[in-house]
């Protein structure tokens, strides 16, 4: 299994408006969802949820870290590539956690240096219900019963 690649960045920022004005002017990112202190921001020609995070790295509820990168995305196809990721990473002693976010459904892992990184599948726009629970834990085998385990993600395309 292969990952169709990066499908975005979350950054810790001193100041998660000010980065948000920044990333809008520089690249042309729109602010496309808040949740919390997060800023979540896309293109305005992706078909992602966000392919920027922006989260507060200092002040109230802030964790005790450094701005700079927080973690990367890297998407698989299918369901089952997700189940067969999360049974590899947890042999490998890397996954510290996993999410169903609504719009996605997501393994954390660590790297041997400690990096944080994320390995995810994109409900496609057609299953995706926008009053879904959100960061909830996850049940993969309750989502692969329900759209079957070679569901294709948003990002990927058929053969």
């Amino acid at each position: 299994m292969a990952t169709l690649g990066i499908r975005h960045a979350v950054l810790w920022v001193s100041d998660p408006e000010a980065s948000a004005r920044f990333y809008n002017q520089a690249l042309g990112l729109d602010v496309v969802n808040r949740y919390g202190t997060g800023i979540y921001m896309a293109s305005p020609q992706s078909n992602t949820d966000h392919d920027l995070g922006l989260f507060g790295a200092v002040g109230e509820g802030a964790p005790p870290r450094h701005v700079g990168l927080y973690h990367l995305a890297w998407e698989v196809a299918t369901l089952a590539e997700l189940a067969e990721a999360k049974t590899r990473l947890a042999e490998m002693d890397a996954l510290v956690g996993e999410n169903n976010h609504g719009t996605s459904r997501s393994l954390y892992c660590h790297d041997p240096d400690g990096i944080e990184f994320e390995v995810m599948w994109e409900v496609p726009l057609e299953l995706y219900e926008k009053d879904a629970p959100r960061n909830i834990p996850l049940d993969l085998e309750a989502d692969i019963a329900r759209w079957g385990a070679d569901r294709l993600s948003r990002g990927a395309t058929a053969a």
